[in-house]
């Protein structure tokens, strides 16, 4: 009975953040430290992923800490991530690379790592440990480059590649006991992005506020075209998929 309230208390669009687990990825970086933050003050219990050796201290506006698990983990090491995605109730896949004007094969292999394999990889790791008994859900960080120019053709084609392979996988992995949420998101500050219109807190606000009201594509920008074109972007690539592709 706890179980089945706790899926349809999920599916009604009523996540509740008190008492759950949340991991980050991208941890260290301005939307993963606000995005913690934020979470922090909606009572979820916090797991800081990131592959900086620095210690994470974050502050709570009345000055005290905020209690945070801190794990360093590095891309292509997924694997070792099992431990934690098994006590973790909501994953945000947060971290990215951009590497602006490059398109050596380094570039071009940095990119695809971090932005879109990295990504699939964890998707697959986290689904692997619903059996049911708990409502679990994965916030995946694409971006507006998905469907538009984000004047880094790296960016824009390992992000379009991570949003592909989401749309494709959403179609075996989502299901009630597991929700897949899309977060399209605007310039914002940030390290790789000095002049971005967006502060990363405005950001991380918006993105607690259309998870609060259960949507599973989060679109924050001041582009009012991405709220048209990705709905239809994204509507289309499941029909397209669907028609075309088969389950394992």
């Amino acid at each position: 009975m706890a179980q089945a309230e706790a899926i349809a208390h999920h599916r009604m669009g009523l996540p509740r953040f008190q008492g759950r687990t949340v991991a980050v990825t991208g941890a260290s970086g301005s939307l993963g430290r606000a995005l913690l933050l934020q979470l922090d003050a909606a009572g979820a219990q916090l797991i800081a992923l990131t592959s900086s050796n620095q210690p994470l201290l974050l502050e709570r506006s009345s000055g005290e800490p905020v209690p945070l698990e801190q794990v360093r983990w590095s891309v292509g090491q997924e694997q070792d991530l099992n431990d934690v995605l098994a006590r973790t109730d909501i994953l945000v896949v947060n971290h990215g690379l951009n590497c602006h004007g490059e398109r050596s094969p380094e570039a071009i292999q940095r990119s695809l790592e971090v932005n879109a394999l990295s990504s699939w990889r964890l998707l697959e790791l986290f689904a692997q440990q619903d059996d049911g008994s708990t409502p679990r859900e994965v916030w995946i960080n694409t971006s507006e480059a998905e469907i538009q120019a984000a004047v880094s053709p790296l960016y824009e084609i390992s992000k379009r590649l991570q949003g592909q392979l989401l749309s494709l996988r959403s179609l075996d992995l989502a299901r009630p006991s597991f929700r897949i949420r899309r977060l399209v998101l605007g310039p914002f500050r940030s390290a790789l992005n000095p002049i971005g219109l967006m502060s990363a807190d405005f950001v991380a606000r918006e993105i607690l506020r259309q998870a609060h009201w259960d949507l599973g594509l989060v679109i924050v920008t001041p582009n009012p075209l991405t709220y048209v074109l990705m709905p239809l972007a994204t509507l289309s690539r499941w029909a397209y998929f669907r028609l075309v592709s088969r389950g394992a």
